[in-house]
C-alpha cells in the first residue's frame, strides 16, 4: 500500500512540475516510470533562482525590482543600489545616480570586507546582511548572478533590476524628452 501511495505520490510531482514547466513534457511520460522521468530532469528541479520560487508561499518580496520600484527605492534610500557592471562600462555609458559600483567579480569578496574597508574601496556604505539590497547591471544578466551570491553570503533581502542600464537610460531618456 505504501508504494502505491508513493507512486501516486511521485505521479502528481511530475504532473505539478510539468504543469508549472519546472520540468518538460514528453510523451515518454507516459511510458515510463515517474521516477525515471524525474531522475533525468532532476537538475531542472534544483535552485536556479526563479524555478522554486514560484513553489514558495513565502510572503518575501518579488526578487525582479521595475523601474518605478527602483526609482522609488532611490529616493527614499530605503536600499542600496549595486551596479556590477565594470567600471569601464560606468564611464562609457552612464550609471544609476546614487548606485554603488561593485564589478560582478568582486561583489563575492566585497561583502565579506569590514564596512571601513568597503567604504573606502567602493565609495559608499556597506549593506548589512538584512538590509535591502538591489544589484543591477547593463541588461540583467550579472545583477541575477550577484544576487545569487549575496544570498548564499546569508543577504536575505535581496534583489535585482532586470531592466538594468539598458532600460533605465531609455526611460530617462524619454523622460528628459517630455
Amino acid at each position: 500500500m505504501a508504494l502505491n501511495v508513493s507512486s501516486r505520490l511521485t505521479r502528481s510531482i511530475v504532473r505539478v512540475l510539468a504543469s508549472r514547466s519546472v520540468i518538460p513534457v514528453t510523451r515518454r511520460l507516459a511510458t515510463t516510470s515517474c521516477w525515471t522521468h524525474l531522475r533525468e530532469h532532476i537538475r531542472v528541479i534544483r535552485y536556479d533562482g526563479t524555478s522554486l520560487r514560484s513553489f514558495s508561499s513565502s510572503s518575501q518580496p518579488s526578487v525582479d525590482v521595475s523601474y518605478e520600484q527602483l526609482k522609488k527605492l532611490l529616493l527614499s534610500e530605503s536600499s542600496v543600489v549595486i551596479d556590477v557592471r565594470e567600471p569601464w562600462e560606468l564611464r562609457e555609458y552612464g550609471n544609476i545616480q546614487g548606485s554603488i559600483n561593485v564589478p560582478l567579480g568582486q561583489v563575492n569578496s566585497a561583502l565579506q570586507l569590514k564596512p571601513d574597508e568597503f567604504k573606502e574601496k567602493y565609495g559608499g556604505d556597506m549593506p548589512s546582511q538584512s538590509q535591502n539590497i538591489v544589484f543591477t547591471c547593463l541588461a540583467g544578466v550579472r545583477s541575477k548572478t550577484a544576487l545569487e551570491t549575496s544570498v548564499s553570503l546569508g543577504y536575505t533581502k535581496v534583489q535585482h533590476y532586470p531592466g538594468g542600464w539598458q532600460e533605465w537610460a531609455e526611460r530617462q531618456l524619454i523622460k528628459t524628452k517630455e
